[in-house]
């Protein structure tokens, strides 16, 4: 039992060691080779948040504001020639602003939500941004770059990390007159998309708090919205990486 023991300790350690060294080393009859790929390819969708917002005394003309601006910035993806799909409209949420007092009722009511617009013809990104800022409808929250099919970035930068595996053990058995056999276990981790170029503006629409009437009362009052940032005259390249660790046999 004891010798046994020993045996499975020394196989674990082995073992062990060789997960964590990045170059190729013999365990028995099998090669163990760790690689990385990366694949780049040009973003080809680009992502528009904005934030819709309005605050009156009276329900219905908050929520009517609000609703125009969603209105608004859904007639400029239309002229733009944006998809229905590639328009998404949040829900509008209300939340109510109370004065302070014993009865506790509320002084206006305040109506937020959200507009997403996917854009794949860059060129229509500054019309857009123009014209929200024109008619001061929404806040501009964040401009951000990615690639459509994601998936088949990540399959490339596993091709590319595959191969170098395959390269790198054929170059080191090689050296020792064999071949590379059969792949007896496989080992992929795809790291997530890096490189997405993006632009945010905050503290574009906020509020201040100040006391008010004996009651000690808390109203509210908007700033006025400061100009995005022009968008990026040429995006980033988008990067996916994989590493792949490989075992195969040596014939």
């Amino acid at each position: 039992m004891k010798t046994g023991s020993c045996i499975l300790c020394l196989v674990f350690c082995a073992v062990t060691l060789h997960a964590q060294a990045p170059e190729g080393k013999f365990i028995a009859d099998t090669l163990v080779v760790q690689a990385e790929g990366t694949y780049e390819a040009d973003p080809d969708v680009a992502t528009m948040t904005f934030q819709i917002f309005s605050q009156d005394k009276d329900l219905k003309h908050a929520y009517a504001n609000a609703a125009q601006s969603t209105q608004r910035i859904g007639d400029l993806a239309s002229q733009n020639s944006l998809k229905k799909e590639d328009v998404s409209t949040g829900v509008l949420t209300v939340a109510p602003i109370y004065t302070g007092d014993r009865k506790n009722r509320a002084r206006s009511y305040y109506v937020q939500g959200q507009m997403i617009l996917r854009i794949r013809d860059f060129a229509k990104i500054g019309p857009i941004l123009d014209g929200s800022v024109q008619e001061n409808v929404a806040d501009f929250r964040s401009l951000t770059y990615s690639l459509a099919d994601e998936e088949a970035a990540k399959k490339e930068a596993v091709a590319v990390a595959m191969r170098r595996a395959i390269g790198r053990a054929s170059i080191a058995l090689e050296q020792k007159g064999q071949k590379l056999g059969a792949l007896r276990y496989m080992s992929l981790d795809v790291k997530q998309l890096f490189g997405v170029t993006e632009v945010q503006t905050y503290n574009v629409e906020s509020l201040e708090s100040s006391a008010e009437g004996n009651g000690g009362g808390i109203f509210t009052k908007q700033r006025a919205a400061p100009p995005p940032p022009p968008p990026p005259s040429q995006p980033q390249k988008i990067a996916v990486t994989a590493t792949v660790q490989c075992a195969f046999q040596i014939q």
